[in-house]
């Protein structure tokens, strides 16, 4: 197979052009390297060509035909171990596809799929829509694998429309892996032509497929506790969200007609004494005429400690405004229906967050998870979700850089350097480790940390994700160990 790269490389530049198609596969040119493929790419992906004659030959990933030198850039997880500690690696390690024989793609969509299939030559055998259906998607699955053999399901969506195709694809028999949105559009790209089509999409996908098998990630199949805290966890940050809406949408409406009460009822706006002396009392005017005395009665049973001060809060904000801002009358028709809508919201929350519990207490993993400092109930749930028990991560690192949390480094010559926030990474985890470093602050050896990141000059927010980051490694170890979680005395410098 080593003979055939000089060949296809003196035919590449005699004739001055590339081989049709955005890349092909080569063989490795030394003992240590994985081989890879030439692109004429931007970013990840790259070829040079250095014109005139030189010394060096062979060099690592070089080669020089015909006075001329060619430098390749290979599809590569990480080059050395130093580059590898730096980056913190990726999110998994390479699909294998030596015995697949048919590479099928489905560009998912609600109604129905577009299905690209080819063989490890590049030969296409299927090409058309398939509806969303099981008997439809399962006598295509059952046809390829009769005629050919092994199949590899390939999806860009996983989840939601993906769902289905996937869970037949299984039953039949057939391999899966996912191609990430990101990635495909990224490859797509390569390809001429500016169209974006069903066809072309799940063509690019198989081909991905098919030539670059590094990009496409395995699809563990779920238990079924996993699968039914996926879908509940997704419920509860949907009614998070809409808990964050409405919430905002009062404090804004407050803050229109009357701020100083805003300022006093705003930041309570979850408890649900406020919600409800809202739902019957919207606007300033009707919590005057209620009065003092009666506020206090009302919201004494589900504010027992609070209700004198909160009250004396509140007439005391009534009392610093003395005009009224045009419009304030509509307050008693908007805000005691954002009032119930924000009440039945929490209750729904609170009722969902039990049947959470009672889910992740039957997982394995439960006590290990929940014991962390600043991990509750919400998310260890998330947690479990989007990292399961760590075992599609080869290091600590690789779970870093998937959650968004190990920092990029960015050069160019000597004007451009240093280490960066990422942008990407599963945005899900990032927070819920964010926000559980934030909740952890009253840990003694978290806290430490914490207290030493600012000694050193970063800010609150940039503390926290080293706490974040720190607190990765932790938990990487534990789901590793099966172990939980030790608490030890800080270490003072």
């Amino acid at each position: 197979m080593l003979s055939v790269l000089p060949v296809m490389f003196f035919a590449v530049l005699q004739e001055g052009r590339w081989p049709p198609g955005p890349a092909w596969l080569l063989p490795p040119v030394e003992v240590d390297d994985l081989g890879g493929g030439v692109h004429r790419a931007r970013e990840v992906l790259s070829e040079t060509l250095i014109r005139g004659p030189t010394t060096a030959w062979p060099w690592r990933n070089a080669r020089q035909f015909d006075g001329r030198q060619v430098c390749i850039t290979w599809m590569r997880e990480y080059d050395t171990d130093a580059q590898a500690s730096r980056t913190e690696g990726v999110e998994s390690t390479m699909f294998d596809t030596s015995d697949v024989d048919v590479f099928f793609a489905l560009d998912v969509g609600k109604t129905a799929h577009h299905g690209h299939g080819l063989t490890p030559a590049g030969k296409k055998v299927f090409d058309k829509p398939l509806p969303n259906s099981e008997p439809k998607l399962r006598a295509v699955f059952d046809k390829l694998t009769a005629k050919f053999g092994t199949v590899l399901l390939i999806v860009d969506q996983p989840a939601s429309i993906g769902a289905l195709p996937l869970t037949v694809a299984r039953d039949a028999g057939c391999k899966v892996a996912y191609l990430p949105g990101l990635a495909m559009r990224r490859i797509a790209d390569l390809y001429p032509g500016e169209a974006k089509t069903d066809a072309k999409d799940a063509a690019v996908i198989a081909d991905a497929a098919r030539t670059m098998p590094h990009t496409l990630r395995s699809l563990a199949l779920a238990d079924e506790i996993t699968a039914e805290l996926t879908v509940l966890v997704g419920f509860d940050q949907d009614l998070a969200a809409e808990a964050t809406r409405t919430s905002n949408r009062i404090r804004g409406l407050l803050t229109q007609f009357h701020p100083s009460l805003e300022r006093v009822l705003g930041p309570r706006l979850d408890h649900p004494a406020v919600t409800w002396l809202l739902e019957r009392y919207g606007s300033p005017a009707a919590l005057r005429k209620a009065g003092h005395r009666r506020l206090v009665e009302a919201i004494r049973p589900k504010a027992p400690r609070m209700a004198n001060r909160l009250i004396d809060e509140v007439f005391e904000a009534l009392d610093e405004q003395t005009v009224v801002v045009p419009g304030t009358g509509t307050l008693d028709i908007v805000v005691p229906s954002l009032a119930r809508s924000l009440g039945a919201v929490h209750d729904q929350r609170r009722a969902l967050e039990a049947q959470i519990n009672e889910l992740l207490e039957e997982h394995p993993l439960s006590p290990v998870l929940t014991s962390i400092p600043g991990v509750a109930v919400r998310t260890a749930a998330v947690l479990l979700v989007t990292v399961g028990d760590g075992t599609s991560f080869p290091s600590a690192g690789h779970l870093a850089s998937y959650a968004g949390l190990a920092p990029t480094t960015k050069s160019s010559g000597t004007s451009i350097h240093g280490e960066h926030a990422p942008r990407g990474g599963n945005r899900q985890l990032k927070r819920a480790m964010f926000l559980s470093a934030f909740a952890a602050l009253h840990d003694p050896a978290s806290r430490t940390y914490y207290d030493k990141c600012r000694a050193r000059g970063k800010t609150h927010t940039q503390a926290l994700l080293r706490l974040a980051r720190h607190r990765i490694s932790v938990l990487f170890a534990m789901l590793r160990d099966g172990t939980f979680y030790e608490h030890r005395a800080p270490r003072l410098a």
